[in-house]
């Protein structure tokens, strides 16, 4: 659907709010999520600038740091923030959905230490629990009181083995 323009401005307020972000455009080459997110975006919203941030530290330090640097620099901005992951990878349809609604309470609770601990408390191999916990900080710094489950399904639901899923969830963190 074409190329979108990254917003270099924001990218760099970001950046300079932050103790963890470089600029580092090979970080992206073997990332997909946002490749996977832009033409969603771009039939919603058209024309629009983006700053793709990719983690590869995602404890709770960095994610406390890169949450407040991104809210910090969206909060005088027509902006969304969207942080994209899946949930668990190759467990059985009944562990993915008990595993993946602790972390999903955990989204809809806005409590970013909350999912980093039943991450690794639970052995959860969601890939972006830090990405998560940045979206959920900067919410939080930006004043979100709504938070909504819109859906869950695992690819078990589209394929009809239940044997070995993959979990996903829709979520929503609004003002």
């Amino acid at each position: 659907m074409g190329d979108v323009e990254i917003d270099t401005a924001m990218a760099k307020e970001i950046q300079r709010s932050s103790s963890y972000i470089d600029i580092d455009d090979s970080s992206h080459l073997h990332e997909h999520s946002i490749e996977v997110q832009l033409p969603f975006l771009q039939y919603v919203y058209g024309s629009f600038k983006f700053v793709p941030i990719c983690m590869m530290m995602q404890d709770l330090e960095v994610s406390l740091d890169v949450g407040q640097a991104v809210a910090s620099a969206v909060s005088r901005k027509n902006a969304a923030v969207i942080a994209s992951t899946d949930l668990s990878h190759y467990v059985a349809q009944s562990v993915a959905e008990e595993k993946d609604r602790l972390v999903i309470d955990a989204i809809l609770k806005l409590d970013e230490a909350r999912l980093q601990s039943v991450v690794e408390e639970h052995g959860i191999s969601m890939c972006g629990y830090g990405p998560t916990s940045v979206a959920i900080v900067a919410a939080k710094k930006l004043g979100t009181k709504d938070t909504r489950l819109l859906s869950y399904k695992t690819s078990g639901d589209i394929t009809g083995d239940f044997s070995q899923v993959v979990g996903y969830a829709s979520v929503v963190l609004a003002k």
